[in-house]
């Protein structure tokens, strides 16, 4: 989760309920109805300093919920494995295919979601 354009919606989900409803508002326009700066600030009536001052607060207590949390690495790392499922899955269904191996490996992965 390097690309802040890509991070901070995805942790706005996870935690957005845990902002304060400004900072919610702010994020939502700036991340999810693509509003520059400036934009916000008219709608606002405040500089474009005092949008980008809330826009960063609201983005480190996101950053912040998620280093002590979790949630948001811990669903990618969940997707991505359901991903691999898939693939085997769809290998599974050719001829040629290394079946018993391809079980293996699925169970391998189901097991970490029962295990963790």
């Amino acid at each position: 989760m390097k690309d802040k354009l890509n991070e901070i919606p995805l942790l706005y989900d996870f935690y957005g309920q845990l902002l304060t409803s400004k900072q919610r508002e702010y994020l939502e326009l700036y991340y999810h109805h693509d509003l520059s700066l400036g934009e916000i600030g008219e709608e606002f009536q405040i500089s474009r300093q005092a949008v980008y001052d809330i826009l960063r607060r609201g983005e480190k207590i996101l950053e912040e919920y998620e280093a002590k949390l979790g949630l948001a690495a811990r669903y990618q790392r969940e997707r991505e494995k359901m991903v691999q499922i898939l693939e085997y899955l769809q290998q599974l269904k050719s001829e040629t295919a290394p079946k018993e191996k391809l079980v293996d490996a699925i169970e391998e992965i189901v097991k970490e979601f029962i295990e963790p």
